[in-house]
């Protein structure tokens, strides 16, 4: 028998925990043997491919256990998110909520269409899936993926029953998916301080809003035509006719709104900002910070949203290029803990690009909807094991 190396014996204990949570006697070798088959080296890291490398004579077993298998991910996703607590959380910790694009060929795989796709930074034919990642003073590992469905998918139950889609499963944007999972990792008993999100996700007022429902704080990216209020801004009921009419029952503002971009423009200034060291020093870019509220409020009578809760409008100047981001952190505030939770999304991206060049996150040929979830898990519990080896070492070399 060959001897287990170091890394090996490790991987058994790391495993523990997630071969009980799966049930089923014998499940446990197939578990073992994939996530063994996504650390090893190899150009692919399908399922054909991994077979053949750590179980050359039991690829129909491995096939059925990741893409023929109903088994529920939750329990495994729920040992996942210890882990990860353990290693990464707290107060000072960011869950960063964002999406990651698997290109595709044909029309067959669960969720597939022509739609945006970050690893190709235009729409083309792909699955989307959201992800949850946690970081902490730049070491990250994500604690959820979850295929996005359009609703090209969800309005063909017979495309959906092909592919195995629960019928439970219906049409959910993003950021409702997005929702869904920091419930799940918030019950999980993961510790974050705040959430983070790019403008597909902060451009929407009810993520927003259900966000500060939950008593989270929260910095995201939204567009420069945002329209928002001047932070004392307020909301009333019209004076009643003079004449005789129906008295209006909806509120106005008291002011006009502007726009994210033309507020920045007339009411605030740029100041340098530096939010971390890189390896060629200080990263630093011009940044203008004001107080607003953003126009998320009810409707009024003009059909314009009126004010919502107080939040930092923030405006990150580069050369030829600005964006856009709202955060709720108080009013009190220091200028730079703001900038450092808006640019600590970068985390989540490079966990993304390790995910795939690494473990093979798009690398799965399999069209079910449980089989992308099956792949999508054990690529995150592979990541989660090379990062508890990396902050080991980094501890013993101290």
């Amino acid at each position: 028998m060959k001897a287990q190396s170091g890394w090996e014996r490790r991987l058994d204990s790391w495993l523990e925990p997630f071969i009980r949570a799966l049930g089923r006697k014998g499940r446990d070798k197939w578990a073992s043997l994939y996530l063994m088959g996504l650390l090893l080296p190899g150009e692919r890291k399908s399922i054909g491919p991994i077979s053949s490398r750590v179980a050359p004579d039991d690829d129909p077993q491995l096939n059925h256990f990741i893409a023929g298998s109903k088994w529920d991910t939750r329990p495994l996703e729920d040992v996942l998110c210890e882990k990860v607590d353990a290693m990464l959380g707290g107060e000072d910790a960011h869950l960063i909520i964002d999406d990651t694009g698997i290109p595709k060929k044909g029309n067959k795989s669960v969720g597939v269409a022509h739609q945006y796709c970050g690893a190709l930074g235009k729409k083309a034919n792909s699955q989307c899936l959201v992800s949850l990642t946690l970081a902490r003073q730049e070491i990250a590992a994500p604690v959820g993926l979850k295929l996005f469905l359009p609703e090209s998918w969800t309005s063909d139950r017979k495309r959906c029953d092909a592919v195995k889609v629960p019928r439970e499963i219906g049409h959910r944007p993003k950021w409702r998916i997005a929702l869904d999972e920091i419930d799940r990792v918030i019950e999980s008993g993961v510790r974050f301080g705040d959430v983070l999100a790019d403008a597909g996700y902060g451009a929407c007022g009810e993520f927003r809003r259900e966000l500060s429902a939950r008593g989270l704080s929260w910095s995201v990216g939204i567009v420069s035509v945002q329209n928002v209020y001047s932070a004392k801004a307020s909301s009333h009921l019209p004076d009643p006719p003079k004449k005789a009419g129906r008295p209006r029952t909806r509120a106005i503002a008291s002011d006009s709104p502007l726009s994210a971009a033309d507020f920045i423009e007339k009411h605030a200034a740029f100041r340098k900002g530096t939010w971390r060291h890189g390896t060629k020093g200080k990263l630093q870019a011009d940044f203008a910070i004001v107080r607003v509220r953003p126009a998320d409020g009810p409707l009024a009578s003009n059909m314009q949203h009126l004010p919502g809760d107080e939040a930092w409008l923030v405006c990150e100047r580069r050369p030829k290029e600005k964006k856009y981001y709202l955060s709720n952190l108080p009013a009190n505030a220091p200028r730079r803990d703001v900038i450092r939770a808006i640019k600590a999304r970068w985390a989540c991206e490079l966990a993304h690009q390790q995910l795939k060049e690494e473990l093979g996150l798009d690398h799965f040929e399999g069209r079910s909807w449980f089989g992308i979830h099956h792949h999508a898990l054990f690529t995150m519990i592979a990541f989660a094991f090379l990062q508890r080896l990396r902050l080991d070492e980094n501890k013993c070399a101290a």
